[in-house]
């Protein structure tokens, strides 16, 4: 079997590892053939939304996925590939726009952060009206790892903060006092069979995920976490991996954002669960049957981000499972990641230290 995929970071990468020892090939469509995927697996190069090259990759492959949310669901519809595209193009639709995430979520009827949506400045004033300060401003389209936000804490700032994010659509957000970053990563297949992972609880510095743990053991809000992710893969008649990104707050959970693909916080699942996210994505737009989703432990995922330290002080962690994404360094970037999977908390909280001191090292 053959699956294309439209772009080649480290997402589509792990992608095609996964795929390797299932006797899967992956093809890639990348501006840059020396990408991270592209080190790994054969690369169309050209620009993501070249109708010309996506229906020439298509002609090559049994099915259509993307590890990037910045493409366009219009470029997957027009391609007319003739062959099926996962997930579907609707969901990418909703998840490039932050207002139709807030529409989605108040579809489904699953509590969201309040908002204002800002299509001029005009709509400034509202936002002063209806929201109490601090609020989150977002523009609604190519926003990720913290790019296109804001923070405002008052009136006076707010047009400034706006035009700083070039005057484009954009929603305000109330602010969120919330306990824990959490997201829930689950997968269904063509035939409308689903599995979830154990919810993860995630730390970010500056917009960017830094770790993240699971399984966050908490019954009540995994059950209302796989509730809200049904109804979006209904929803859409969603086929691939789908994550929910949500805060944990008094009142319970708030739903934050929706990624309809492979997911950062989902990196742990290569080492910590029975069938990791990206064989579970490529199992379900294949027609193949799901594997399990069940923990092998505790783990805990640490990205590395703008340096990689030395391997050798790395590996000699115990235990420790290190991912290269072939990366050149550049401040911020995503380089790699390290897991670490022990069946005993309190001891994976003492190694976790100890990789922690290793990355943080000069």
């Amino acid at each position: 079997m053959k699956v294309g995929i439209i772009g080649a970071g480290q997402l589509g990468r792990m992608l095609a590892l996964a795929g390797y020892r299932l006797g899967i090939q992956c093809v890639f469509l990348d501006p840059d053939a020396r990408s991270s995927g592209g080190q790994v697996g054969r690369v169309i190069e050209g620009a993501l939304d070249d109708l010309p090259l996506i229906r020439r990759l298509a002609q090559e492959v049994d099915v259509l996925t993307f590890d990037i949310e910045n493409i366009s669901a219009d470029d997957l519809r027009d391609a007319r590939t003739g062959i099926p595209v996962y997930p579907p193009p609707a969901a990418l639709a909703v998840a490039r726009d932050r207002l139709n995430e807030k529409l989605l979520f108040e579809e489904i009827g699953f509590p969201a952060a309040d908002y204002v949506k800002v299509d001029s400045a005009a709509d400034l004033d509202t936002v002063a009206a209806r929201l109490d300060w601090p609020v989150v401003l977002k523009a609604r389209h190519l926003g990720y790892d913290g790019r296109g936000q804001r923070v405002v804490h008052a009136a006076e700032d707010l047009e400034r903060a706006w035009e700083g994010l070039g005057g484009a659509f954009a929603i305000a957000e109330a602010w969120v006092d919330f306990e824990r970053e959490l997201s829930l990563i689950g997968v269904r297949d063509r035939h409308g069979e689903t599995a979830f992972y154990s919810l993860t609880e995630n730390v970010h510095d500056d917009g960017i995920l830094a770790s993240s743990f699971a399984p966050f053991e908490d019954v009540a809000l995994q059950a209302d976490a796989e509730r809200c992710m049904t109804a979006i893969m209904q929803r859409f008649d969603y086929c691939g991996v789908l994550t929910v990104e949500f805060f944990r707050t008094d009142q319970g959970l708030i739903a934050n954002e929706i990624a309809p693909r492979v997911h950062n916080s989902g990196h742990w699942t290569i080492e910590g669960a029975e069938t990791s996210q990206f064989e579970n994505h490529l199992r379900a737009i294949l027609g193949w049957p799901l594997g399990s989703t069940v923990p092998r432990g505790y783990a805990v995922m640490l990205n590395l981000l703008g340096r990689l330290p030395p391997k050798e002080r790395l590996l000699a962690v115990p235990g420790v499972h290190f991912h290269d994404y072939g990366k050149t360094p550049r401040p911020r970037r995503k380089l790699g990641h390290c897991t670490l999977v022990d069946a005993d908390k309190q001891r994976l909280m003492q190694r976790r230290r100890r990789l922690e001191s290793v990355v943080a090292a000069p």
